[in-house]
């Protein structure tokens, strides 16, 4: 019979994955090889893509944040060989998120350029899984001028906060360090969007969770992702879990309960449960050496 992962092998491996540990030290920790860790990862990332494609649907999200955040597959930007110089998937990658300031429900996430193109496919996307309408919160970025147009036309209420830097920090000890922030501009774009909720910090501060749980994105290492399925995959798990089993310290439940989409905390065997149950398979017939002077004809 061939070696499956049992359910608690799988469960405890996932609840590896979603809580930053590299598929390497993964593979390392629970005695199984890494190609096992990425199928497994892989496996149940786009499951849950699946299943919360189905799932998050009529939502009563009210006060929507969108941002997107940067990393790279394959190799970083300037390192892509030139016979793929161009394609998607080798190279900066943007995932774009969405969360409700409410429930603090991701509601989707689209993996692709930092352009009007995909910003446009995301809240598309975002638009078909709202009940009602929403006030939306974005970035200065011009992109998402045209896109919420195209997503929603004149049915939300839509400002953007841009926000003004100071000069860049200089020196080595603040090399990676961010510009200061000196103000910000609040600027209404479509509809009647409360000035009190335009804002941005939840959707950032879930940036920052992205990078601390799905470890193909901390920067300055070198765990990244090897190609876009994978990267995909991930962003799915994470998300799933996100939703569905963490709980939120604001809201003292998890965001998939704040909406209404379940009633209770999903156990990290529930998000494996999206798997159907491991199965050994036979294995094929051996094949005979043929004994010495034997006629091979």
């Amino acid at each position: 019979m061939a070696n499956v992962l049992s359910t608690e092998k799988r469960v405890s491996i996932i609840s590896a994955l979603v809580e930053g540990v590299s598929v390497r030290a993964t593979a390392r920790m629970f005695d199984v090889s890494k190609d096992t860790v990425m199928k497994l990862g892989v496996d149940l990332g786009e499951a849950c893509a699946r299943y919360q494609d189905e799932a998050l649907r009529e939502l009563p999200c009210r006060r929507l944040q969108v941002d997107e955040v940067w990393s790279f597959v394959y190799s970083k930007q300037k390192n892509v060989p030139p016979a793929v110089q161009g394609v998607f998937g080798y190279g900066d990658v943007w995932t774009f998120t969405a969360i409700d300031a409410e429930t603090k429900l991701i509601p989707s996430f689209l993996i692709g350029s930092r352009d009007a193109g995909s910003a446009t496919e995301f809240l598309q996307d975002v638009a078909s899984r709202l009940a009602s309408r929403v006030q939306l919160t974005t970035d200065g970025h011009k992109m998402y001028l045209s896109a919420v147009e195209e997503a929603f036309g004149g049915a939300i209420d839509f400002a953007q906060l841009v926000k003004m830097y100071g000069a860049a920090p200089e020196g080595p000890e603040v090399r990676y360090s961010p510009a200061e922030c000196i103000g910000c501009e609040r600027t209404a774009v479509t509809g009647q969007p409360d000035p009190k909720h335009v804002s941005t910090s939840y959707v950032e501060r879930s940036n920052l969770t992205v990078r601390m749980s799905v470890r193909r994105f901390t920067r300055l290492t070198n765990a990244f992702s090897k190609k876009l399925r994978n990267h995909a995959a991930a962003v799915a798990l994470f998300t799933a879990h996100y939703n569905f089993c963490r709980i939120h310290q604001t809201i003292r439940c998890t965001p998939a309960m704040a909406a209404g989409l379940t009633a209770r905390v999903w156990s990290i065997a529930d998000l494996v449960g999206l798997l159907p149950p491991p199965v050994a398979a036979k294995r094929g017939p051996y094949k005979q050496r043929p004994t010495e002077g034997a006629n091979s004809n």
